[in-house]
């Protein structure tokens, strides 16, 4: 069964002056995915986030958010959000527990429900023992986590995050991209970020952003196989000649890398590398060690923005 889609844009626009800043972005989220946006720095992620919480209004274009219009229905439809910004709204002189109860209250929480919310937004943000701690005093990293916990505290269906990795240390950027994919079980969780690890770490899908636009989207796993060719290095101790690799069935080049390590790249419809285990044994090439080539995402990245760069 196809899980309910939560959050949907259709051909967004934004002008500043008489340049198009954001140009004709439609997406999707559902219920239970986490969906990456992702681009260079300037590419727009953040007016789009902006537009996506109505924070900015766009010039054309229609919102929904659990079914309700943002434009129409915007105190309905922002209450189905969580929003941390690339920079958290926090107040540094305030105790976390105060902060998080003032943020409950903005969210609409009823009184009698915010010390259970409270509860909860601090366990699954790791924060059950900074409650009486100044925000100002925390790690960034604990920043964050109080960021991530006022948008989570009225529990909504879509949580959207700008940038919530920037500036954190690797322990903090691992331990807020493992409250994120936790987050992802049971929310709509939409983030923008610039870092491919993110992506390749706790995104179901991701969209690609350059120039005010959407250039690509598809799974995580697909971006890493975009452009990749099928290909594989063998080791062969006793080295034919290129030309007798060149030769083989569905080989469309052959590469050495030394005296006894080649790169052979196929056609991804032959089963090229049985053959040449197979002449390897019958010919005496010794053949030691063969290991496909592996698609990432940072070269499937490089070839979309500079295929759309072209």
């Amino acid at each position: 069964m196809t899980a309910p889609i939560t959050l949907s844009a259709r051909n967004l626009t934004r002008r500043h002056g008489r340049r198009e800043i954001i140009r004709g972005i439609s997406l999707q989220l559902r219920r239970g995915e986490v969906l990456g946006l992702l681009g260079h720095n300037g590419a727009g992620k953040s007016t789009t986030m902006q537009l996506l919480t109505g924070t900015l209004i766009p010039d054309s274009g229609q919102i929904e958010i659990c079914g309700f219009d943002l434009a129409r229905q915007p105190a309905r439809a922002k209450a189905c959000i969580g929003y941390l910004p690339e920079t958290p709204p926090l107040y540094r002189d305030m105790r976390v527990d105060d902060y998080l109860t003032f943020a409950a209250k903005l969210h609409g929480v009823a009184r009698s429900a915010i010390p259970a919310a409270l509860t909860q937004a601090k366990q699954r943000c790791g924060l059950q023992d900074a409650g009486r701690k100044i925000i100002g005093t925390l790690s960034k990293g604990y920043q964050q986590r109080v960021g991530i916990a006022q948008a989570i505290i009225h529990n909504p269906d879509v949580i959207i995050l700008d940038e919530p990795t920037v500036g954190l240390d690797p322990t903090q950027i691992r331990d807020i991209r493992a409250l994120i994919r936790e987050l992802g079980n049971a929310h709509s969780v939409l983030l923008s970020t610039h870092l491919l690890g993110e992506v390749e770490n706790i995104c179901d899908r991701v969209e690609i952003m350059q120039h005010g636009q959407l250039i690509y989207g598809d799974t995580s796993i697909r971006m890493q196989r975009f452009g990749h060719q099928s290909g594989f290095v063998v080791t062969l101790l006793a080295a034919p000649a290129l030309d007798e690799l060149r030769a083989l069935s569905g080989v469309e080049s052959a590469e050495a890398l030394s005296a006894t390590r080649f790169k052979i790249l196929h056609d991804a419809n032959s089963n090229t590398p049985a053959a040449l285990l197979a002449v390897a044994a019958e010919r005496g090439w010794q053949a030691q060690q063969l290991t496909p080539l592996q698609g990432n995402l940072e070269d499937a990245f490089v070839q979309l923005t500079q295929n759309e760069a072209a």
